[in-house]
């Protein structure tokens, strides 16, 4: 017994060893405050030393008229520079001209340039290559290689176009012209000898207008205008120069609910001189008319779009111009959103057919529509996303676009570009490597160039052949070895299983370049869940915000949770009626998997930050989520849905205006805050009303919460500028670190004013 008692013992001594000496190898990340200043400082230099340190990014081509070849410019460390031209046909390289000689030449004719910095904004060569001429400083030279002479002239010659009359109420015969008076439509003949006027019950309060003639001029297309002025919203501008008292500011915004313009159509027969009110709904939304497409091979008929109100439903809607009765032709219903801004449709020249994108069968994926029989025709399909579509060729029946998850065990959000048939036979992927790609057609597609690459892999830029996607040369490979010298990475992938146990969640992790593993480092994310795109970068990221504030000693990450776009529509779905979701429940597994794996990641102080909707998503965390979130600096949040602009939130949020909006909002919701909380907003703010968080302020202060508050005399819609980028990273490190920040106002750092810069700018 005392034997089992003593293996007992041994073995909780064992184990307690173990924790005890777990707990020596991983401990929180808490520098002195002393310390913490020297990492400011530490961030400051990074900061400057990775600023504009990568080169040879990307290609901008500048392609000759036969479009033989093309010339390029790169700039290099120290601003120094370097033009380059390109056989096309062989990839083959050369510089363009002796940049000393150059130099020279401009010289004498007294223009003082530094050679290895001249900075030239366009190029023109003779065929024979005796002569260039160039445009610099807006002064346009010709330079003759020879005799190494330059010389000022004008503006080089270019072929004349033929000028093209535009006369929008003028009928397509050139016999009629169609024009409104006092809110009335009249059609004269061109020789004058004729008037008819076809309406008489318009006014300048409810006008006919929006006319258009039919092809073959015997119709008139028009509307009954009944417009609606939209309500104002104002700020107050306290600090303009040379002003004692504020100046009140207003400009019309539409917010949710909010009644638009609506338009009824009709037709007016020339020949017939009738007027026909099409037997059709008023379209009362969106704030404009759609555009008429007429039959190519019959002027009978036309067809145009209609999105109804809430976004549940789309049309394409077919009008007989003799009759003025419809035919639907298209009909698209959802039980949760159409997405209008990514609604794609193509109709080809000579043809009566579209081409259209739909997310009916889950994924975003294009159809080929016949107008007239409304015979439908998939051209693509799969579990994988259409993400764009470049241009379409009616005469080769060809179609090229973009696409994300195609490619399987690799991220599904890095876009590849194809060419496929309309039968969606024959897919060509254009763009075979590895990476997040960028693709530039030269005029007449015969070529493109293709920049890719990924987070933490550095662009590069090759040239292809249209035809076949085969690559001519490699242009150029991004240079990183100034930017080494800095001492960071760039963001590390991470991947976690969402809520559902299943889906992949992606994102990015960027840690202290200094870190230590035996340290635990709180977390901040950076969060933007707005369901109008994902937000986590694909392409290469030299530097950004995220690392400046990871040099602090801190894990900063960027997810893309649930709810998000660009993904499947079960994926984006779980943002209807339910923004204030946000994707939270994947964002908080996902960081809890980082930390399960490593160690040095402290997932019990996180805290996080955004704009916009990134702010509204923050305060929504610490309201929603507070077991998990502990602080949070919101900038510029649209904090109640109710209050920020019409067109974005009610495509997500739904119309009308139910008691759902009430519930989600941060301001209904304020009397929640457990944790820390600074609150910025630009008093200027024209995108979101600076009211909408001066209201939530309201509802903290009602119900007696603590929390920081920043108003930005003569900001618009931002995260604070450099002011507030400096209030964000002390409000943490005071918060999550339990440091006092830097005493900025006795001198222990000097102000910043590029202070954590957003970089984004590489591709």
């Amino acid at each position: 017994m005392s034997f089992k008692i003593s293996i007992l013992g041994f073995c909780f001594l064992v184990i307690g060893c173990v924790r005890s000496l777990n707990a020596q190898e991983v401990t929180r990340f808490q520098p002195t405050h002393e310390q913490l200043v020297a990492r400011y400082k530490r961030a400051a230099k990074i900061d400057s030393l990775t600023e504009d340190a990568v080169f040879r990014t990307n290609v901008t081509a500048h392609w000759s008229p036969d479009e033989k070849s093309f010339w390029y410019k790169n700039t290099l460390k120290d601003g120094a520079t370097e033009y380059i031209e390109v056989d096309a046909a062989s990839g083959s390289k050369r510089t363009i001209f002796d940049a000393y000689k150059l130099s020279l030449a401009l010289k004498k004719i007294g223009i003082d340039t530094n050679p290895e910095k001249i900075q030239i904004s366009a190029i023109q060569k003779d065929q024979d290559k005796k002569v260039m001429r160039f445009a610099m400083a807006g002064q346009w030279f010709e330079y003759r290689v020879a005799q190494n002479t330059c010389i000022k002239i004008g503006f080089p010659l270019r072929e004349k176009k033929p000028d093209i009359e535009i006369a929008t109420h003028v009928s397509p015969n050139r016999k009629w012209e169609a024009y409104i008076k006092e809110g009335n439509l009249f059609v004269k003949s061109v020789d004058g000898k004729e008037t008819v006027q076809f309406t008489k019950d318009g006014s300048e309060v409810h006008p006919y207008g929006e006319i258009h003639w039919s092809p073959d001029s015997k119709y008139l297309t028009g509307y009954k205008i009944h417009p609606v002025k939209d309500s104002l919203v104002y700020y107050i501008s306290s600090s303009v120069p040379g002003t004692t008292r504020g100046q009140l500011r207003s400009h019309p915004y539409k917010q949710p609910g909010d009644a638009f313009t609506s338009y009824e159509l009709f037709l007016f027969s020339l020949d017939k001189q009738k007027v026909l009110k099409v037997n059709t709904e008023t379209i009362d939304f969106p704030n404009i008319p759609p555009d008429l497409h007429w039959r190519y091979d019959n002027a009978r008929y036309f067809t145009y779009e209609k999105f109804d109100r809430g976004h549940q439903r789309f049309r394409i809607i077919e009008v007989d111009a003799q009759t003025a009765q419809t035919r639907t032709v298209v009909d698209e219903k959802s039980n949760t959103f159409i997405y209008l801004a990514r609604q794609y449709t193509h109709y080809p020249k000579g043809s009566n057919v579209v081409i259209r994108s739909s997310e009916k069968d889950g994924w975003r994926h294009l159809y080929l529509i016949d107008l007239v029989t409304g015979e439908e025709q998939r051209i693509t399909k799969g579990n994988w996303v259409v993400r764009g579509v470049d241009s379409v060729d009616f005469s080769k029946k060809e179609i090229w676009f973009s696409a994300s998850g195609m490619k399987t065990n690799e991220d599904p959000y890095l876009i590849y570009y194809y060419r496929v048939g309309f039968d969606g036979k024959n897919l060509l992927a254009l763009t075979p490597d590895k990476g997040n790609h960028e693709v530039v057609f030269s005029p007449t597609k015969k070529y493109y160039l293709d920049t890719y690459s990924l987070v933490n892999v550095p662009p590069i830029t090759k040239l292809r052949r249209s035809k076949d996607g085969q690559e001519i040369t490699l242009l150029e490979k991004a240079d990183l070895s100034f930017y080494e010298k800095a001492g960071v990475s760039p963001p590390e992938v991470f991947v976690a299983k969402g809520r559902d146990g299943v889906t992949d969640i992606w994102g990015i992790v960027s840690k202290p370049s200094d870190y230590d593993p035996q340290k635990k480092y709180p977390v901040l994310e950076n969060i933007y869940a707005g369901p109008h795109d994902s937000f986590v970068p694909k392409s290469f990221v030299p530097y950004s915000e995220m690392q400046s504030l990871a040099e602090l000693g801190f894990i900063v990450v960027m997810i893309d949770g649930m709810g998000t776009a660009n993904r499947s529509k079960d994926f984006h779905d779980v943002c209807w009626k339910n923004i204030a979701d946000a994707g939270f429940e994947d964002r908080i597994l996902w960081i809890k998997a980082l930390a399960k794996k490593y160690p040095y990641v402290d997932a019990e102080r996180v805290g996080l930050y955004g704009t916009s909707a990134g702010g509204q998503n923050t305060l929504s965390a610490l309201l929603f989520h507070p077991e998990f979130y502990k602080a949070g600096v919101a900038a510029c949040g649209c904090h109640d849905n109710r209050v920020d602009k019409q067109w974005w939130n009610e495509q997500w949020m739904g119309y009308p205006v139910g008691e759902h909006y009430e519930e989600q909002s941060n301001v209904s919701n304020a009397a929640k805050l457990r944790g820390d909380l600074l609150l910025i907003v630009g008093e200027e703010d024209t995108n979101v009303p600076p009211e909408s968080s001066y209201r939530v302020a309201d509802a903290l202060i009602k119900a007696g919460k603590d929390f920081d508050f920043l108003a930005i005399p003569g900001m618009g819609h931002s995260d604070g500028g450099p002011y507030g980028r400096m209030k964000k990273r002390d409000f943490f490190v005071r918060h999550l670190m339990g440091i006092e920040p830097p005493r900025w106002n006795v001198g222990e750092l000097p102000y910043n004013n590029n202070i954590g810069r957003e970089r984004w700018s590489f591709k």
